[in-house]
């Protein structure tokens, strides 16, 4: 009699290590030593849009005391195309809390960003040289430090310091009577990806003391946030 109980309980015993196998090495479980990866475009797997390293992305000539403040931010947005990107853009150092906080709120209210790609990227090249910012505009691309001047004048733009940055141009044009850039653009409230008064984008800008071209009078740079740190 005790051996039948114990053929038994051998017998069940060996039943359960059997289930405990076949549920580990089923079809829901990542091959041994990986780890199972969300699909491309979401929050854990972002599309990246730029991987550049801070040496890269300063690249475009200006002098090295305004380099030196300058600093590689890399943000995760929601892109048009509905998924999640990560991007990368240089600021001054005092202005990353700022633009890390915007950020944040731009991905929280899945405003749309097509993308954040440092200007000295190749892409933005015309005839092997950078020019100011019309081939990252004509992309519709968000940037923020460029050595250049302000847009018709002879001084430095905000740009320059890493003082300023440039959201979804095609959607937020620079317009000065007759001149639109990029050119063609459309200034539609109403569309995606667009600032206005009440954008939560704006709003935070405004809490942290950034000034919005949207509110100026000679002309309108919708596009364009600007702050000078203390």
């Amino acid at each position: 009699m005790l051996k039948k109980y114990l053929f038994f309980y051998l017998l069940f015993f060996a039943a359960i290590l059997s289930g405990c196998a076949t549920k580990l090495s089923g079809p829901t479980s990542a091959p041994a030593g990986q780890l199972a990866q969300s699909p491309l475009g979401y929050l854990e797997n972002p599309i990246i849009d730029s991987s550049m390293s801070l040496a890269e992305a300063l690249r475009k000539e200006s002098p090295p005391e305004f380099k030196e403040r300058q600093r590689l931010v890399e943000v995760v947005y929601y892109s048009f195309d509905k998924k999640i990107h990560k991007g990368q853009l240089v600021i001054d150092e005092r202005l990353v809390e700022d633009i890390q906080e915007v950020f944040r709120v731009a991905l929280e209210n899945k405003f749309p960003i097509a993308s954040v790609i440092p200007i000295a990227h190749d892409r933005f090249l015309k005839n092997g040289i950078w020019n100011e910012d019309d081939q990252s505009m004509l992309a519709n691309n968000t940037s923020a430090f460029n050595y250049r001047l302000v847009t018709g004048g002879k001084k430095l733009s905000k740009h320059a310091y890493g003082f300023a940055v440039d959201i979804n141009p095609v959607q937020n044009p620079y317009i000065k009577g007759d001149i639109v850039l990029p050119a063609g653009a459309v200034y539609d409230p109403n569309k995606p990806g667009t600032l206005t008064c009440d954008s939560p984008v704006v709003k935070t800008f405004k809490r942290f003391g950034w000034t919005w071209g949207g509110n100026w009078k000679s002309l309108k740079d919708y596009q364009h946030f600007e702050k000078v740190p203390q």
